[in-house]
């Protein structure tokens, strides 16, 4: 007989015992996480398909029997019961020691690929070489790192995808976006790149392209060999370069206007997709303090800059100086940076200054300073370095950086102790620049009805983001922050239907407690307006 208290708590009562389901269900994902294991081990699989098969069946059907057993017999709506008693979902033993076990996998995956049985002449050895059946069947080639990688990225996605619409399928929003990130994981981001490596020839060569991936966060999209790859492929692979660039000035404003950045970040990205499902436990232990706010506007946006200032080096160093023989010359390619962020930050002050805060307001004047400065520096100092610096010490710095330490050791490994959310929070420029458009020109907001607030303090302590979503609440305020992701959670946690994700009109999108109390306006002109 159970000796817990029945109480009502919105924090939840102590975590039961497991099921005989749930014990099985272990320990069916934990034999095929064995076989990978063994395979890492260099464990010689005769029959490399049919042990595949057998391992990633288990683990997903592991996962799957583990989810059904915890959610589909209970009531419809949000079960959190438990998560601040058990270990691995509150910075416990067992947090730290899969925060461990992932820091390492990354690490021996982005710098040690050796080590899981890559093989740089001849065949394939260890876990790598147990992929191969599969590789081969997808794109006609042998595995390497980055496919298993993708493999058991998409097996995850999958697998706690399905057990995120088990838990909040009360709430049809949430159903959508999760069944979103699973189909674009698969399909774009796993199976299109796998076939189109397959329609490769002497004649016919495109560059491996996650057809989901924007600028920046696909950073490496513009460097010489892929450029030139792309152009060589004659009319698809032009059609896929222009894609990449209309993808940066033209779609993703357009989208984040009317729907915010939301269609990417909760819809379509797979960092957002994994965040989401497989980190979905750890949401809760997002840094919510002043102080982390303050830290992920400024590390997020030097990331920026960075980016920019890196890829702006990479397609300069191979443009030419002869105006005659290229319609894009190294001098019109940094103008037109220049011009373009001129233009940009020109309206932002002209236009959009209310709507900043006074210190990011300043950081981005500053930014815009830096920017000109190097390029100015550029010229003083010839033709040599590029920026003060050689084009591929930029490029390295910031794959190395960035593209490696950043978003996948610390952005996946650190889920059990920093939250789901630390590489779309403090490293992500994708996430920045989105989340610079929806601040200044979305139509998206989550609206809360202040007078049904109970203050219970659920939609902060699930935000994934570390936004206090609830001091909106209290103040019946509407939430516009560049850093909100457009999940739902907080929507779909609250008890009393406090908060709701809408697309309306700019005007009156903001409206911030200062106007609300009246400071320097006229309250009746504003009920007026209304």
């Amino acid at each position: 007989m159970s000796t817990y208290d029945k109480n009502m708590a919105l924090t939840g009562t102590p975590p039961k015992a497991l099921t005989t389901g749930q014990k099985i269900a272990t320990v069916l994902g934990m034999s095929g996480l064995a076989i990978l294991f063994l395979a890492t081990l260099n464990v010689d699989f005769p029959q490399k398909a049919l042990w595949l098969t057998i391992a990633l069946t288990a683990i997903f059907s592991g996962t799957v029997w583990f989810s059904a057993a915890a959610y589909v017999n209970t009531s419809k709506g949000i079960k959190n019961d438990g998560v601040w008693f058990k270990s691995v979902s509150s910075r416990g033993v067992w947090a730290w020691m899969a925060g461990i076990a992932l820091t390492t996998f990354y690490i021996v995956l982005y710098f040690y690929p050796q080590y899981l049985g890559l093989a740089e002449a001849g065949k394939n050895t260890g876990i790598i070489a147990l992929f191969d059946p599969l590789s081969y069947l997808l794109s006609g080639n042998p595995a390497s790192q980055w496919f298993v990688y993708g493999t058991l990225y998409t097996i995850a996605i999958l697998a706690f995808g399905i057990k995120f619409i088990w838990k909040y399928r009360h709430n049809r929003y949430e159903m959508i976006r999760t069944s979103s990130v699973m189909f674009f994981q698969t399909a774009f981001a796993f199976l299109i790149p796998e076939f189109m490596s397959r329609l490769n020839s002497d004649s016919f060569s495109l560059p491996y392209y996650d057809l989901k991936n924007i600028w920046p966060l696909n950073y490496y999209n513009f460097e010489r060999y892929r450029v030139n790859s792309m152009i060589d492929a004659g009319d698809i692979g032009l059609a896929m370069l222009i894609f990449g660039i209309l993808s940066i000035f033209v779609i993703t404003p357009i989208l984040t206007y009317k729907y915010g950045k939301r269609w990417y970040c909760s819809w379509v990205c797979g960092c957002g997709g994994l965040a989401e499902t497989a980190g979905d436990a750890f949401r809760q232990l997002s840094d919510k303090t002043q102080k982390a706010w303050k830290i992920e506007r400024w590390v997020v946006h030097s990331v920026v800059v960075f980016v920019t200032l890196m890829t702006t080096a990479v397609i300069y160093s191979y443009l030419g100086n002869d105006s005659s023989k290229y319609w894009l010359t190294k001098n019109t390619f940094l103008l037109g940076v220049a011009g373009i962020l001129t233009l940009v930050f020109g309206w932002v002050m002209l236009f959009k200054r209310k709507e900043l805060q006074k210190d990011a307001r300043y950081g981005a004047i500053g930014y815009f300073t830096i920017i000109i400065a190097l390029i100015g520096f550029h010229y003083l100092n010839g033709d040599g370095n590029v920026f003060l610096f050689k084009s591929e010490t930029l490029r390295k710095t910031y794959g190395f950086l960035i593209g490696s330490i950043f978003s996948g050791v610390i952005g996946t490994g650190f889920y059990p102790i920093f939250g789901n959310r630390v590489w779309c929070r403090f490293g992500c420029p994708m996430a920045a620049i989105l989340g610079f458009q929806q601040r200044l020109f979305s139509r998206f907001r989550i609206t809360t009805n202040g007078g049904q607030c109970i203050s219970c303090g659920n939609c902060s302590t699930y935000c994934e983001m570390g936004i206090d979503v609830r001091a909106y609440a209290q103040r019946g305020e509407n939430i516009v922050r560049s850093s909100c992701v457009g999940c739902g959670i907080c929507s779909a946690v609250c008890p009393r239907g406090v908060l709701k994700l809408e697309n309306g009109p700019e005007k009156g999108r903001i409206n911030a407690t200062e106007i609300l109390l009246g400071n320097d306006v006229n309250l009746m002109d504003l009920v007026n307006q209304k």
